[in-house]
C-alpha cells in the first residue's frame, strides 16, 4: 500500500521546506511551483518534496475506509513511498508503534500514562504527538427483522450489553419506541474480542452517561463475561449481519446496512451522523497535562448539546516527532500533512464518512507537523 495529495493548508511551505531540510542528508529536493495554486486548491505536486523508502502504519481498523482513501491520495503523489498500514486494532497498534515495529500508529483511544512514559523511549526522549485526525460516530448497530432504526436511552444500551435485557420486546425499549412492532426475538449482543479503541470510547460513554447502570471502568478490552466476539471492525459487523437479534457497537461508516439506534441526548433521540459527532468533539477540551504536540481531547460525553451525538470514536495519528531516519521523518511528515489537508480529509469524508476536522484541529495539528525532524 501506499497514498496522494494535491490540495495544502495555507501552512505547507512551512512544512515542505523543513522536510527539505532534513531529507537533505540523503537526497535533494525540489520546491517549485506556485504556493498560491496548492493552498486554492490547485495540484501541489510541482512543490512536493521527493518523498521515498518505508512508511510503516499499524492500528485502527475503524480508521481503515478512511486509510485506503488516505492511501490512493498520498500514493497519486508519492509513488515512490511503500506504504503499508496494518488495521490490526488499536491496542495491536500502538503497541507496534512503542516497539519501533511500526512508524507511526492509529489509534481509537488515547496512549495510556504507563504508554507514553514508553513513548519517551521510543522516540528518543523527544516529544511524542497524537493528532486527532478522524471523526466518526460510533453505531450501535442491530439486526432485527423488520425494524430499521430504535430510540434508546444510555441506561436502556448499558442494560442490553451487560445482559440485563434479554429480548427486544422488554419494556425499557417499548417506552421509548411506541408505535413500532418488536418481536420477542433474543438480544445477542456483539463485542469486539481484541483490544480495541472502539470499545474504549464505548464503554467509556456508557461509564459516564449511565453510570448506575454500567459500573465496569471504561477498558479497550470488554470487561464483562457473556454475548459474542469478533476481530476488529468487519469481524463484529459480520457476526451481527448474519445473527438475527444481534446488537454492536462499530464506526458507522460501517454499519450502514444495519439498523441504528438514536440515543438519547437531553430531551432528544440523536442519530449517528458526522456532523453530530463533530459537534461533540469542537464543544470538548485538550487534556491538560500532556507533551507540546500532544493534542488529545477529553471527550464531553454527557453532553446536552442539541444535535450533539457523544457516542463518538476521535482516533488518533500517533508519531514520533524526532526520527532517527531522514527518510523516515521526511515520509511521516509528508503522510501527516496529507491527512489533515483539506483534500485528504475530504476523501476520508467520501469514503468513510467521517466528520472533516476543523480549522482549529487542522492549525494545531500543523504545529505538530512543522516540528517533525530527524535526529542529527
Amino acid at each position: 500500500m501506499k497514498l496522494s495529495t494535491t490540495t495544502r493548508a495555507a501552512a505547507v511551505s512551512s512544512a515542505l521546506a523543513a522536510t527539505l531540510a532534513l531529507a537533505a542528508c540523503g537526497a535533494s529536493n525540489e520546491t517549485g511551483g506556485d504556493a498560491g495554486a496548492a493552498t486554492s486548491g490547485g495540484s501541489a505536486s510541482s512543490a512536493a518534496p521527493e518523498l521515498s523508502g518505508a512508511l510503516a502504519g499499524a492500528g485502527s481498523s475503524a480508521q481503515q475506509s478512511a486509510m485506503e482513501a488516505w492511501q490512493a491520495g498520498f500514493e497519486g503523489e508519492y509513488p515512490d513511498v511503500q506504504f503499508s498500514y496494518d488495521p490490526s486494532g488499536s491496542g495491536n497498534g500502538r503497541k507496534a508503534f512503542l516497539s519501533g515495529a511500526a512508524d507511526f500508529a492509529g489509534s481509537d483511544a488515547a496512549l495510556k500514562d504507563e504508554e507514553l512514559a514508553q513513548a519517551a523511549d521510543r522516540c528518543a526522549t523527544a516529544d511524542v504527538f497524537e493528532l486527532p485526525n478522524y471523526i466518526s460516530p460510533i453505531a450501535v448497530a442491530f439486526n432485527l427483522e423488520g425494524v430499521d432504526s430504535l430510540n434508546l436511552k444510555p441506561a436502556t444500551v448499558a442494560d442490553i450489553f451487560s445482559g440485563k435485557i434479554t429480548t427486544w420486546n422488554d419494556p425499557a425499549i417499548a417506552a421509548d419506541n411506541a408505535g413500532v412492532t418488536l418481536p420477542s426475538t433474543a438480544i445477542v449482543p456483539v463485542h469486539r474480542a481484541d483490544d480495541s479503541g472502539t470499545t474504549e470510547n464505548f464503554t467509556e460513554y456508557l461509564h459516564e452517561v449511565a453510570p448506575d447502570a454500567w459500573t465496569a471502568e471504561p477498558d479497550g478490552v470488554w470487561p464483562l463475561e457473556g454475548g459474542e466476539n469478533a476481530n476488529g471492525t468487519s469481524g463484529v459487523i459480520d457476526v451481527v449481519t448474519s445473527t438475527a437479534g444481534a446488537i454492536t457497537y462499530a464506526d458507522a461508516s460501517r454499519a450502514s446496512d444495519l439498523g441504528i439506534v438514536s440515543v438519547a441526548v437531553g430531551g432528544e433521540f440523536v442519530a449517528p451522523s458526522a456532523e453530530a459527532a463533530a459537534a461533540v468533539v469542537e464543544n470538548s477540551p485538550v487534556v491538560e497535562g500532556r507533551g507540546e504536540y500532544d493534542f488529545a481531547i477529553e471527550l464531553n460525553r454527557a453532553t446536552e448539546g442539541t444535535g450533539e451525538y457523544p457516542v463518538v470514536l476521535v482516533s488518533y495519528h500517533v508519531g514520533c516527532v524526532q526520527y532517527d531516519d531522514a527518510a523516515k521523518a521526511a515520509n511521516v511528515k509528508g503522510f501527516m500533512q496529507y491527512v489533515i489537508s483539506e483534500e485528504g480529509q475530504s476523501a476520508s469524508s467520501e469514503n468513510a464518512g467521517s466528520a472533516p476536522i476543523s480549522e482549529t484541529l487542522r492549525t494545531q495539528a500543523q504545529t505538530a507537523i512543522d516540528a517533525i525532524t530527524a535526529a542529527g
